[in-house]
């Protein structure tokens, strides 16, 4: 026991002593001439003239050299440089290398090279056991295509990543990048982001923000999160996350998604979209909305799918809604299938099952055209089977009927209308104090009607009319309201957030 024991411990004690040593190597050295001098230092050699230093398979050149052997650490002058491995050489002016703790301090025109990347500085700490280099005023690094500037800087040497912070400063042929804190791998030529980032391309067509993401400069795919933002002149996109293919011109926003015309002044929102800029398209889905924005009323107009398409200064042209399209404003509000808006001359086209309502005003058709001037309602156009439907009172409606129908806005009623065709009417005929006078029935090739605070003050009939004026109580209520009659107020939007029920 007693031997095994001794055993043990001499093991231990060797061991202890072996890792000692290791880190304790002392400096090997060579050089022309070597000086001793007591005002230099007690134990402080001068080293002239192709001055060599090995340490730990590092090698140290230099000019000339002081080396205090006892505490084991050189001060370097003179076109220094390690060879700290086959590929990672540090150059500078003066070093102080510690051989015990294997830290060098470079001063003075120093630059660290790396296979393809160069960084330079004026001050620069090595770290050996770390492979770790650090800077913390102003460095530049050069890698492939990219030029990097911050005022603190580290460079993982192992992992051939540079950890920026402050002020840095990315340059690109193509583009320059922004940011508070930047990570950077010279093999993969990948940023990422941690904090407040901009990147603006070189003739300033597009330029992004986010404060956390990734950038791969050799593709230029990347992907931002964190108030992101991807800006193309008047217009941006904008998200949680987005997906950026650069050459492509290629988008994808997750969640929160918005995409902003600023001369159109229309926003499409959802929680998934894609663009595709080179293409001159966009759209989004889930719960997709456009907004018109209006100082006094916008309007909101929400479908499955909302797809945009873009001029040749990337503004909104046109905008496709796709299935279940429901829209509110304050004044007007409709549903349809399928909707089209045309920025240009601002005209809005409904497709299958169109309903339109304003104010007292239920208007149905195969489908609509209306006009916006202004911001505000102009003119309707109701294609095929047109029905206008003027609720009276809670159970009596005025009705006008054709197979067209052009009708016109002012401040946002409508009040006056041409019938085109097959024209029929229902209204009831009331004294300037609402008493019933009758209901007038009417059938007309073709009718001008003219309203006033939604209520029907004059009719002219201007091909072959027939029209009877009828006691209430002498029309049948089966006679009271015209063929393929239905009032669908239960399904009008009465608030914003009624778009989304179908």
């Amino acid at each position: 026991m007693i031997r095994l024991f001794s055993a043990f411990f001499f093991l231990t004690i060797f061991f202890q002593f072996a890792a000692v040593s290791q880190e304790t190597t002392k400096i090997q050295y060579s050089g022309n001439s070597l000086r001793f001098n007591k005002e230099i230092g007690q134990g402080v050699q001068r080293i002239i003239g192709n001055v060599v230093m090995n340490h730990d398979s590092a090698f140290l050149f230099c000019d000339s050299a002081y080396m205090n052997e006892a505490e084991n650490k050189v001060t370097a002058y003179g076109n220094c440089r390690i060879k700290l491995s086959d590929t990672l050489n540090l150059y500078s002016d003066s070093l102080h290398y510690d051989g015990n703790t294997k830290i060098a301090r470079a001063h003075s025109n120093v630059r660290l090279v790396d296979n393809q990347t160069i960084l330079t500085t004026d001050t620069l700490v090595y770290d050996r056991k770390t492979q770790i280099a650090q800077y913390d005023y102003w460095g530049k690094t050069v890698n492939a295509k990219n030029v990097l500037v911050s005022h603190h800087g580290y460079y993982y040497t192992d992992k051939k990543e540079f950890f920026f912070k402050d002020k840095v400063i990315m340059i690109n042929p193509d583009y320059s990048m922004f940011s508070d804190t930047l990570k950077y791998n010279t093999v993969t030529e990948i940023a990422y982001f941690y904090g407040p980032s901009h990147i603006i391309s070189k003739n300033k067509e597009d330029s992004i923000y986010c404060e956390n993401g990734w950038y791969n400069t050799r593709n230029d795919i990347a992907r931002f999160h964190d108030r992101a933002k991807i800006y193309h002149e008047s217009s941006y996109l904008t998200g949680d996350s987005l997906y950026y293919e650069r050459k492509m011109g290629y988008g994808q926003v997750f969640r929160h998604a918005m995409l902003i015309d600023t001369i159109q002044n229309i926003l499409l929102l959802g929680n998934y979209g894609e663009m595709w800029r080179s293409k001159g398209f966009a759209y989004m889905t889930d719960s997709a909305v456009s907004i018109m924005v209006d100082k006094k009323d916008s309007l909101f107009i929400h479908s499955d799918t909302v797809r945009s398409t873009f001029d040749t200064a990337q503004n909104i042209k046109n905008l496709f809604f796709y299935n279940k399209v429901k829209f509110f404003r304050g004044d007007l509000q409709g549903m349809s299938d399928s909707l089209v808006y045309h920025a240009a001359d601002s005209v809005l086209l409904m497709y299958k099952e169109p309903v339109i309502w304003s104010g007292k005003n239920q208007l149905t058709s195969d489908s609509i055209q209306m006009s916006f001037r202004n911001g505000h309602a102009d003119s309707l156009k109701l294609y095929n089977s047109a029905f206008i439907i003027l609720k009276d009172d809670s159970v009596r409606f005025n009705q006008i009927k054709g197979r067209n129908v052009l009708a016109k806005f002012r401040d946002n009623d409508i009040y006056k209308v041409l019938v085109q065709g097959n024209a029929e009417t229902i209204y009831y005929v009331r004294e300037e104090d609402k008493n019933l006078i009758g209901i007038n029935t009417a059938v007309s090739s073709d009718m001008l009607i003219f309203l006033e605070k939604n209520e029907i003050k004059s009719i002219t009939y201007i091909t072959n009319p027939d029209a009877h004026l009828y006691p209430e109580k002498m029309l049948p209520i089966q006679e009271r309201k015209l063929k393929n009659f239905k009032w669908l107020e239960e399904r009008r939007p009465t608030k914003k957030s009624d778009i989304f029920i179908w």
